[in-house]
């Protein structure tokens, strides 16, 4: 089976520990691929919001039809909380980008939410970052997508309050590896 996860630096792999924002050996996405045997493709960009203009979307797609991947896992939203978007505001955005995107099967994650850090230097942005999870639910749901909450699998995160320790890349994993689990053309 193959994986094409489309997400933000916690996909990339930044590491905000390193010199100049490195990146780990190991980010989610490649530990996945080891602990399934699937091949995973990591299209993780620093930075990367919901895609909502016309050019995001069809680059979207383009490199969609070229991955041509089984399923593909979405994890986005934090750019957006950052940037001043409600979790609201934010499963909007999912909502229109999921609708148009037309790819089929895919896994919609929740990244788990913020804790207050360097990034993070209010409460408001930590519960909305929880919030976003049971919007992202609801929306998966009602498009009939997969859903999982990464906020369930205790991932642990860096002094910024946003990005994913090494420890927090491999809870990511294993918590995908195991929603994952037996769901070989079923997602």
């Amino acid at each position: 089976m193959k994986l094409w996860c489309f997400g933000d630096s916690n996909t990339y792999g930044y590491d905000p520990c390193g010199f100049f924002g490195g990146r780990y050996d190991a980010p989610w996405p490649e530990l996945l691929a080891e602990k399934t045997g699937f091949q995973v493709v990591n299209e993780g960009k620093n930075g990367r919001m919901i895609p909502g203009r016309a050019y995001e979307f069809n680059q979207f797609l383009r490199d969609a039809e070229r991955q041509s991947a089984d399923v593909s896992i979405v994890m986005l939203g934090t750019n957006d909380l950052l940037n001043g978007a409600t979790a609201a505001e934010t499963a909007t955005r999912m909502e229109t980008f999921l609708s148009r995107c037309n790819v089929p099967r895919i896994l919609l994650v929740s990244p788990p939410p913020m804790k207050r850090g360097a990034w993070v230097p209010d409460d408001r942005l930590v519960e909305e970052s929880k919030a976003l999870a049971r919007q992202y639910k609801v929306l998966a749901a009602r498009l009939g997508v997969r859903f999982a909450d990464a906020g369930e699998w205790d991932v642990a995160l860096a002094y910024d309050g946003v990005h994913f320790t090494q420890e927090g890349h491999a809870r990511c994993a294993a918590g995908l590896a195991s929603c994952l689990s037996g769901t070989e053309g079923k997602i």
